[in-house]
């Protein structure tokens, strides 16, 4: 269903009663209409309707468990969820194998409104809040963590970074393409600044008149690169300042002198484009400065802090797709006369990790929601990418040896998770970068 402007009223029509089926363990079953699963304007969430029958009791509505959600929240899960299942999953094994992401794909996640998730309906975006957008890398994730990665980067930092600090002419320029045809990508990373990211050395030198900016230098591991249709980039304008001459670009990819290198090999994430791309006298126009010259290094810290909750999301994700693989899989296997999933030794495995997954679960709705509210939140967002990145790892270990020797093969997408899972605790921030941010603003909160 293509559309320039999947609004909530597109998205119920996407996923009206009249098609029949369910999710069920991460899987389809025709017994029972999807308008059981999906709020419409005649069934509502159970938090929607709740919060009716209290109307006006505003301290009830503050105090809703974090772990609820509005009937549009509840919605575009249930819609990600679907698309996942029905057009996503059968394209993840090959896509895996080709280190591509197919273009029906990407396609398929425009159509569906999931590449705008906060861009405002006037600029043809979905119009929802952080907590939907999450949600929507949550479910991908569930499937493919490839394609959920495309989908983070491209809504919680570019599309984010551009509403958030782009003039009025960039965000009639760029979002009404980033909501419905144009892939973006975040150019941060060089080969010197991985941790150190205001180390870098790209430069963009600005003319004598002032009228545009000349780029030079090579950014490296930088996702989405081969499908980008523009480049977020992060260079130096005054480097006597260091970091506070870091200014963001807006970079079409079909500028002359931008070169996308080849497909980095990677152990998983396979089907992302990683890439190095070299900015070759790339000239910029000053239009196209995100922002204020000279404050790109702020930007770029804030917006990695939202970026930190989309990466949690993403591996609570991979965490419940080992669980959608394994669970089945333990009560139906059966060895000496009982169900795997029977075995008291097996049960305490996997009640203890879904305990872990469920306090990963809740502190990424949390952060989601302090985010939204305007509560600081930059400690919890190093926390819940910290532990959320643990959990997933256990998770898809864990799964592999309950699977037994089918886990360690291809016939099942569990040895796949566990090799996506492993940069969780690397990109947007390695796991000792949160320590010592959380350790940072714990010594602040007892000054």
């Amino acid at each position: 269903m293509a559309t320039n402007a999947f609004s909530r009223i597109a998205m119920r029509r996407l996923i009206a009663p009249k098609v029949s089926s369910r999710i069920s363990s991460g899987r389809f079953t025709n017994s029972t209409a999807i308008s059981s699963i999906v709020p419409t304007t005649t069934s509502r969430s159970l938090s929607a309707s709740v919060l009716q029958q209290h109307a006006g009791h505003e301290e009830l509505e503050r105090r809703m468990p974090v772990t609820t959600f509005t009937e549009d929240e509840e919605m575009v899960r249930d819609a990600a969820r679907m698309w996942a299942n029905q057009e996503l999953k059968p394209l993840v094994r090959e896509m895996d194998n080709e280190c591509k992401t197919r273009p029906e794909v990407i396609q398929g996640l425009f159509d569906h409104g999931f590449m705008g998730m906060e861009i405002p309906e006037e600029y043809g975006g979905s119009g929802m809040n952080f907590t939907s957008a999450c949600l929507v890398v949550e479910e991908l994730s569930r499937v493919d963590p490839s394609v959920s990665i495309l989908v983070d980067i491209h809504n919680t930092l570019t599309n984010n970074a551009v509403r958030f600090w782009g003039s009025e002419q960039l965000k009639e320029k760029w979002l009404p393409r980033l909501a419905t045809d144009c892939v973006s990508s975040f150019a941060l990373s060089e080969a010197g600044s991985g941790t150190d990211a205001f180390a870098m050395k790209m430069t963009a030198t600005p003319s004598d008149d002032g009228s545009h900016y000349t780029l030079n230098g090579e950014k490296m591991w930088i996702s989405n690169s081969k499908e980008a249709g523009v480049f977020l980039v992060f260079a130096n304008a005054n480097p006597l300042l260091k970091h506070r001459g870091i200014t963001a670009f807006m970079v079409d990819a079909s500028t002359e002198g931008v070169h996308v290198g080849n497909t980095e090999k990677k152990l998983g994430l396979r089907a992302s484009s990683t890439c190095p791309v070299v900015f070759d006298n790339v000239k910029v126009d000053a239009a196209d400065v995100l922002g204020e010259v000279g404050l790109g290094y702020k930007y770029c810290i804030n917006i990695l802090n939202e970026g930190r909750i989309g990466i949690a999301s993403q591996q609570i994700g991979i965490a419940k797709g080992c669980f959608d693989i394994a669970m089945p899989y333990l009560n139906d296997r059966t060895q000496f006369g009982t169900k795997l999933a029977d075995f008291q030794g097996m049960e305490h495995q996997y009640a203890q990790i879904a305990t872990e997954l469920h306090a990963a679960e809740v502190m990424v709705y949390n952060a989601c929601r302090m985010k939204e509210n305007g509560i600081p939140f930059v400690k919890e967002a190093s926390m819940v990418k910290l532990y959320a990145s643990q959990v997933a790892e256990k998770a898809a270990s864990k799964s592999i040896e309950w699977l037994g020797g089918i886990g360690f093969t291809q016939d099942l997408l569990a040895e796949k998770f566990f090799r996506d899972c492993k940069v969780g605790s690397i990109y947007e921030g390695t796991s000792n970068i949160q320590l010592q941010t959380i350790a940072k603003k714990i010594k602040e909160d007892y000054r």
